[in-house]
């Protein structure tokens, strides 16, 4: 699998949880919740000296350990070449809290750059009115030789205009003139399907919003971006493919909660929260298969099992992807997915991703739903 060349430092988390740890409520293991509470505030002390001290530690989070307890977990790269003495060297208790070591490889952004088959209907032009989580992106996006795209996953509204929401690095990360001789701007068409599903000729594609550049990245915690929508183009509903329409309200993330999303190129898939308040670093690309911008230092991340009961919860392409509760009818969105590895998915928390998208739109931000 080739995703877009973005290399990656982060947080990644892979769980083992007992069957009774399975069973418990959500709302005892969100970040309120007292063991949690204590977990993120060794976190918090010791992220920095971690990370900073020892090359192949990649960050730290509140998970759960091979026992079902709340720990803090640190992740420690297994492509490094000190991996093995590093995981041997950490304590099994840390300022009076357990800590779990996980290996993971390293992450990156959920872009593609080259086609790939498994969203079925995510990835073929749609008769208008669209439905969202499908493939799309900015209509310019091809440079270096390659075409860019990933997943146009969702509707918001600020001030009554209506927005698809997807990530920064889909529509808006072209910042310098260089392989293609322009850069993304508000008022640019986003198209559907993206330029990878429609051999990187745009013309086969259809305008289904224009880009409102926000910029979130690399100043805010947050890798977001909006389209307005064109009237007629998508549906005002804000219904994501095989979800359906979602509620206008959205819920924290906690431990284990069961969250399902649709995507350009897994479709609908189901996996659990892993882990809250994760710390994670990614360096993106100025264009399309292009040469590094910024590295980005996330705080504060959901972490969701990626390989869950033998199925990936997302791959490449599925950046900007809505994550909702794994629920019937009208889930309620947790958060925008925008990075993983084989192991791990990233989301931003839902509820950063509207306050910064309200904030720069000038208005209050809240989810297209009933």
């Amino acid at each position: 699998m080739i995703a877009r060349r973005v290399v990656a430092v982060a947080a990644g988390l892979l769980l083992l949880v007992p069957a009774w740890a399975a069973e418990m409520p959500d709302a005892l293991l969100t970040v309120a919740n007292p063991n949690v509470q204590a977990v993120i505030a060794v976190q918090n002390a010791v992220t920095k000296g971690l990370m900073g001290g020892i090359e192949d530690i990649l960050g730290t989070a509140a998970g759960l350990d091979a026992q079902g307890q709340v720990a803090l977990v640190i992740f420690v790269n297994l492509e490094g070449k000190n991996a093995a003495q590093v995981v041997n060297a950490l304590p099994k208790r840390m300022r009076g809290v357990n800590v779990s070591v996980e290996m993971t490889e390293p992450f990156r952004a959920l872009q593609r750059f080259t086609p790939m088959d498994g969203g079925a209907g995510h990835q073929v032009a749609q008769t208008p009115p669209i439905q969202l989580g499908t493939s799309g992106g900015w209509r310019k996006d091809l440079a270096n030789g390659s075409c860019c795209g990933g997943t146009s996953g969702s509707l918001i509204q600020v001030g009554g205009v209506q927005y698809i929401l997807s990530n920064y690095h889909v529509y808006e990360a072209d910042i310098v003139n260089g392989g293609n001789g322009t850069t993304a701007q508000t008022g640019d068409y986003v198209i559907q399907p993206a330029l990878i599903d429609v051999g990187c000729n745009a013309a086969n594609a259809q305008n289904v919003a224009t880009l409102r550049k926000i910029s979130s990245l690399p100043g805010s915690n947050v890798d977001c971006s909006i389209a307005q929508v064109i009237a007629g183009m998508v549906r005002t509903d804000g219904a994501i493919i095989d979800i359906g329409t979602i509620s206008a309200t959205t819920v924290g993330a906690s431990l284990n909660q069961k969250v399902k999303k649709s995507g350009r190129t897994t479709g609908l898939t189901r996996s659990v929260v892993s882990g809250l308040n994760a710390t994670v670093s990614i360096t993106y690309d100025n264009e399309c298969a292009g040469g590094t911008a910024f590295t980005k230092t996330f705080t504060g991340q959901i972490l969701i099992k990626n390989r869950y009961k033998g199925v990936s919860f997302i791959a490449g392409g599925d950046s900007g992807s809505l994550m909702v509760q794994d629920a019937a009818t009208n889930p309620k969105a947790v958060g925008l997915l925008f990075a993983g590895s084989s192991t791990t998915a990233i989301a931003n928390p839902i509820g950063q991703v509207l306050s910064y998208v309200g904030s720069a739109v000038g208005g209050t931000a809240t989810m297209v739903g009933q």
